[in-house]
Order: C-alpha cells, then structure tokens, then sequence
C-alpha cells in the first residue's frame, strides 16, 4: 500500500507502507522518481532519472508543504 499524500502537476508524492522508520516522502513524475528526508532537515535521500532543476522543484514543494507531509505521516503510520 503507497498512500498518496497529494499532486502537483506532474508530480506524486506518497509513501510506502513498509519501509524504514525515518520520516521521508517520495515523489514520482513521469521522468523518474526521488526520495527527500524530512528530519532532521529536509534533504535529498536518493533519486533516479530526474534533472537537477526538477530535484530543486520537488524539493522547493516538500519544503512549501512540509507539515501537510508530517501530519499525513503521523495519521497514516500512527506515530
């Protein structure tokens, strides 16, 4: 299960359901995909097949949305 958090234009953010502990949201578009740590700082975790102007776009939108993100990880992972 991969609860999708919300979308922006292109792009999807969400979760896995089953995967590490440390709080972090990945993002999909049609190019390829990224991961992005939320704590302790937001950063880039990994990415594939992505440029580096669409790495600083998704990154600018989890910053912007960064407790929209936090409250869907606490509700969906109850932590």
């Amino acid at each position: 299960m991969s609860p999708t958090i919300f979308r922006y234009k292109e792009y999807q953010f969400y979760f896995f359901a089953r995967e590490e502990t440390r709080m972090h949201v990945h993002v999909h578009s049609p190019d390829g995909e990224a991961k992005f740590w939320l704590e302790p700082v937001i950063a880039l975790a990994n990415s594939f097949g992505l440029s580096a102007r669409q790495i600083r776009t998704m990154q600018k939108i989890v910053e912007e949305r960064q407790d929209e993100i936090k409250r869907a990880w606490k509700k969906f992972f109850k932590s």
